[in-house]
């Protein structure tokens, strides 16, 4: 390991992601540490049903079990760590099952896990000492919901992390930490960190934030795709971070994709809401970073101002929601809105009325086109969507009375299937828990190790100031009308019931520009249906972005909203297919 930087690899984004990239990360090129991200609000549940089905023993991610078969060797012989959340809800378990592959492989390594996030078991106890669990995004009461907790999970730190590598862990098993955890833990440990070196702490949560999403720092998802050279192999990014904070995000030579100004600019508006980003171990201000190119597919980011932690801790709670059904009918040339009108009057009146539902959505996607030039394009989708807590009453009732219509209905009928998989709905519930309550405990060497937050050590609060910047005014003259996505880049995503829209401009001028055209109020003119809900816009001009937080518009997570994309992966191209009006003296400078 280099004494100047720990150099920090990601091989998973999410549960389901490439299987080699473990191995590609650790054959591609020297790092120190390999972490993996799997866990996403909705793979808790998912984890949850694999214990109910499997056993108690489950709950982990079965994948990673693989990977650690194939890389275990190659760790050992180059003294690489590994760091994951892989555990899930059973990190003890997962720990055993990689004890015995080593073993099995004569591999000696050291295997330490973490729990205490699972606060199921004491939740009971919780409420009673006046945790209320209230909903941050719906300010509701976790007892007034209505629905069965199924999961329920504070976000651990980096901490417990760090004391397992201390103690002489090889493999760090976690459960439910935050997603940077995993990097800000190997980067103290490297540097053994104190507690309130909150700046160092705040560029590695940076790192650890741009790296999670794996492939999405590289190239993928990227708005100007057409810069990526490759997107055969795309590599998967690595931190190389320094005493202070400071780092470089890069991938392994001879590997695809791309690392630039851009995409690690895009990653790091991805799924944030204040530029403000909250930890358990420290708040990290992205609005003071700093993000430049050194080289090929050498970005360095520096600058990375932080604060003291809250108080308290984010809990993952996932409720059972009922159960849903539903159904895209598509409609063909004339009269699409009474045709819709037509269908959905008769199929609720044989089902009983709309009444009986807890909840009904019928969605209208006028996409036909004025003498069609194809039969698709004389086309428009009716989705329909029912749910309930009586399973009875949205399954295979509600799909046969749709069907059954399918030759005594308007003209030109046919249905594309579910618009989303039939089945339970599960809500996500993302509540703050007083910091006093977590119990987080390390597993290494046969001894068990109690870690405290950072908010329970009576350390000094210190908060960093935001430092106004001046923004130039934008150019004025004539302008001309081109596509946002042609000067703009953005980047969105899901924040469980709520999804964020960041935008980046590639000059000072354009973000200029950007700065004064792009309000809360022209975002919902050019995306007029935003216009109901409440949107927070930031500003964070020391990367020349915008973020814009939309409240609810994912209801209640991606499981229980009706949208055709129901993680908001696509709100960002949405924007930029738009027209508008842009001063020519930023076209002339534009890249495309």
């Amino acid at each position: 390991m280099s004494s100047q930087v720990i150099k920090i690899a990601n091989c998973s984004g999410y549960y389901g992601d490439k299987l080699s990239a473990a191995k590609d990360m650790i054959d591609g090129g020297p790092i120190d540490v390999l972490t993996g991200d799997y866990l996403a609000e909705l793979t808790m549940t998912i984890l949850y049903n694999q214990k109910l089905q499997r056993g108690e023993d489950k709950g982990y991610v079965g994948t990673f079990l693989k990977q650690v078969k194939e890389i275990a060797k190659g760790c050992k012989e180059k003294n690489i760590k590994i760091v994951t959340n892989a555990g899930g809800l059973n990190p003890s378990s997962m720990a055993n099952e990689i004890e015995k592959i080593l073993e099995e492989l004569s591999i000696d390594m050291r295997v330490a896990y973490i729990d205490g996030d699972d606060l199921m078991p004491r939740m009971e106890e919780l409420n009673t000492s006046g945790e209320e669990f209230i909903n941050i995004d719906k300010n509701k009461k976790l007892n007034d919901s209505g629905y069965t907790t199924l999961t329920a999970n504070a976000y651990l730190g980096a901490w417990g992390i760090k004391e397992a590598l201390d103690n002489g862990a090889d493999i760090v098993v976690c459960p439910r930490v935050t997603d940077a955890a995993v990097v800000i833990g190997p980067a103290a440990w490297k540097f053994n960190w104190d507690r309130d070196n909150y700046d160092a702490l705040a560029g590695a949560l940076a790192a650890g934030h741009i790296i999670e999403c794996g492939c999405q720092a590289t190239g993928g998802n990227y708005s100007f795709f057409k810069e990526v050279p490759s997107f055969d192999n795309v590599g998967y990014p690595i931190a190389e971070i320094e005493e202070n904070g400071s780092f470089t995000i890069t991938k392994h030579p001879g590997t695809g994709g791309l690392v630039s100004v851009g995409t690690v600019t895009a990653q790091l508006l991805y799924e944030i809401s204040s530029p403000a980003y909250i930890n358990p171990d420290v708040v990290g201000h992205f609005d003071t970073l700093k993000i430049e190119e050194v080289s090929k597919d050498r970005v360095y980011v520096s600058g990375c101002r932080g604060s003291s932690p809250p108080s308290s801790h984010k809990a993952c709670i996932n409720l059972a929601g009922g159960f849903r059904n539903g159904m895209e009918i598509i409609l063909t040339g004339l009269d699409i809105e009474e045709k819709a009108k037509s269908f959905t009057d008769t199929l609720f009146k044989s089902l009983g009325g709309v009444d009986q539902f807890d909840e009904v959505s019928i969605d209208l996607h006028q996409t036909q086109k004025n003498n069609p030039n194809s039969n698709e394009e004389a086309m428009a989708s009716l989705s329909l969507s029912v749910k309930s807590m009586d399973p009875n009453l949205v399954g295979r009732m509600f799909s046969a009375k749709v069907v059954e219509l399918s030759l005594a209905s308007f003209p030109g009928f046919f249905a594309q299937g579910g618009v989303k998989p039939s089945g339970p709905v599960i809500v996500y519930w993302p509540a703050l828990i007083d910091s006093i309550h977590i119990k987080e405990k390390v597993y290494v060497d046969g001894r068990k190790i109690e870690i405290l937050p950072t908010s329970q050590l009576g350390l000094e609060d210190k908060y960093y100031q935001k430092e106004p910047i001046d923004i130039p005014d934008a150019p004025e003259g004539p302008r001309k009308s081109v596509y946002f996505g042609e000067i703009y880049g953005t980047r969105s995503g899901d924040k469980g019931g709520c999804a964020n829209l960041g935008v980046w401009a590639k000059s000072n001028m354009a973000y200029s520009f950007l700065y004064e055209f792009l309000t809360v109020k022209k975002l919902k003119e050019l995306l007029p249906d935003l216009e109901k809900y409440e949107i927070d816009r930031y500003e964070l001009p020391n990367i020349k972005s915008l973020n814009f937080y939309i409240h609810d518009i994912l209801q209640d997570g991606i499981s229980s909203n009706n949208r055709k994309d129901g993680q908001a992966k696509s709100l960002g191209e949405y924007l930029g297919s738009k027209l508008v009006d842009v001063p020519d003296e930023i076209l002339k400078e534009k890249i495309i």
